[in-house]
């Protein structure tokens, strides 16, 4: 089951643009490596050339000591690299079992042998803790099943290597927990894992040692019990990082009129019956665990689910919200937590994603190029987004410079009212600052913030209050004084 992977001056350029230069460090069998960098950082990249989905533009990888190259993903799976990748690579229509073992296929003579696929299936969903049938379609599934799903699938590889690309993203603390003892399982039988993540009191607790990128660039490794999660951050972004979270906006809230108004909204079969209110200036939380609906109340809220209400007020106004375009119209905006399906069209330039919603703005009557060229400009310099070049697709970029497009995306229109779905999701520690900032500073200007986040101290750190909700009702809504994990687990859990 062991393997012993190395990097021998590993480069790569995409184009004019070079994303890794020169990168050699030795990973051991049995141990669990965290792999930290900023976003474009080139961590991802480096692990798709070892998983076999990139071919390096110099250097080489040895196994065990002897060169090899990968002429794809099956060369590397043959070896037993798995990746599980950050974005999801599963087919929607598809089951459950189908995709475990899509490409892998038992067979029994000529033909597929499902039942065997369903036993093998159902045994690797067991090890992940995912209860769901191995004949449900994947499009079933909400994110964090789907999440669980990926893993399974690489369990059903029998990898030697894995590499884990943010996994916990959408998982509640029960399912990162198991995540965590099947991990601690597979290191003791000899595997080795790499372990991408930007939840740094993660990988202080599970992983052995801490390897550190920066700008496409090994720059450190060292035991992670020496390192202290402060001292991680500054190697990642190479200077001191601290003051996470802006000093919060004093707000009266008894003294301003509710910006965003909602009455007895209920979401079939995911909401029922919430009430709430957010004041200019103010950051709302939505806290919760997976399942609890919030993300469903607000896509009911949008006109994205069937849904009624007695009211929606938006400055004082009832309004009608049959669609996203009825949102944006009175100046309510939406940023999904699923970027790849649902924020960005990934196949598109930056330039027509970033635009997209505030069309009317860059057409009058003809698209004026030099507008829309002029404005990613701005958003690139304001948002932080790190790209070779301005014509690339929303593909190309990492992870989280997609979600920092996203972002941009949804604020070109000017909304008075944001709601946010995990907007920090895959972003490392320096751009998640920024983000915070950029929330803060989107409060100070006047708007209504709503931010969904299943990180507990981006809720504590950001927000005037927190509504916690638990099996589609809204349970409690606690003040800034009351804000602590205990209690947001507490109400969460039910167990308050």
């Amino acid at each position: 089951m062991t393997i012993a992977l190395s990097f021998h001056d590993v480069a790569k350029a995409f184009g004019p643009v070079q994303v890794l230069h020169g990168v050699s460090f030795a990973l051991q069998p049995g141990r669990i490596y965290g792999l930290l960098g900023e976003n474009g950082a080139g961590k991802s990249t480096l692990m798709k050339i070892a998983a076999g989905y990139e071919m390096p533009s110099g250097g080489e990888l040895h196994i065990d000591g002897r060169p090899v190259h990968f002429s794809g993903s099956r060369a590397a799976e043959a070896e037993g690299i798995v990746l599980i990748h950050q974005e999801f690579n599963l087919a929607e229509d598809l089951t459950v079992a189908q995709n475990i073992f899509l490409g892998h296929e038992k067979k029994r003579g000529w033909l597929l042998d499902d039942a065997a696929m369903r036993e093998g299936a159902a045994v690797v969903l067991r090890q992940v803790g995912l209860d769901v049938d191995p004949d449900t379609k994947v499009r079933q599934l909400i994110v964090a099943e789907k999440q669980l799903v990926e893993i399974a699938k690489a369990l059903a590889r029998k990898a030697r290597l894995l590499i884990m690309d943010e996994p916990t993203a959408t998982l509640t603390p029960g399912e990162t927990e198991r995540l965590f003892q099947l991990m601690a399982q597979l290191k003791s039988s000899g595997v080795t894992i790499v372990y991408i993540s930007h939840k740094l009191d993660e990988v202080e607790r599970i992983t052995d040692e801490v390897i550190v990128m920066r700008d496409g660039r090994f720059v450190a490794r060292d035991a992670t019990a020496k390192l202290s999660r402060q001292q991680m951050a500054n190697l990642m972004v190479g200077r001191e990082l601290s003051d996470l979270f802006p000093p919060k906006r004093s707000i009266v809230l008894a003294d301003s009129a509710p910006l965003l108004e909602v009455q007895h909204l209920t979401v079939p079969g995911w909401a029922e019956d919430v009430s709430f209110e957010v004041r200019a200036g103010e950051i709302l939380g939505f806290a919760g665990l997976v399942g609890a609906g919030r993300t469903e109340l607000f896509e009911g809220l949008l006109g994205l689910r069937p849904h009624r209400a007695e009211r929606v007020g938006i400055a004082g106004r009832a309004v009608h919200i049959g669609s996203p375009r009825d949102a944006a119209r009175h100046g309510l905006t939406y940023l999904s937590e699923d970027r790849k399906g649902k924020g960005l069209h990934i196949a598109f330039g930056m330039t027509e994603n970033l635009t997209l919603m505030d069309l009317a703005r860059y057409a009058r009557p003809w698209l004026r190029r030099g507008a829309e060229r002029a404005a990613l400009k701005a958003a690139v310099a304001e948002f932080g987004i790190r790209t070779g070049s301005l014509s690339l697709r929303a593909s190309s970029l990492s992870g989280g410079n997609q979600q920092k497009l996203a972002l941009a995306k949804v604020l070109q229109p000017q909304p008075r009212v944001v709601v946010l779905d995990e907007p920090t999701r895959g972003v490392d520690v320096g751009a998640k600052r920024d983000i915070y900032f950029l929330i803060h500073k989107l409060a100070a200007d006047g708007c209504s913030v709503v931010v969904i986040s299943s990180e507990l101290m981006e809720l504590i750190g950001l927000c005037h209050r927190v509504a916690v909700m638990r099996n589609g009702r809204l349970q409690t809504t606690l003040a800034a004084d009351q804000l602590t994990e205990e209690a947001l687990i507490a109400h969460a859990t039910g167990t308050h």
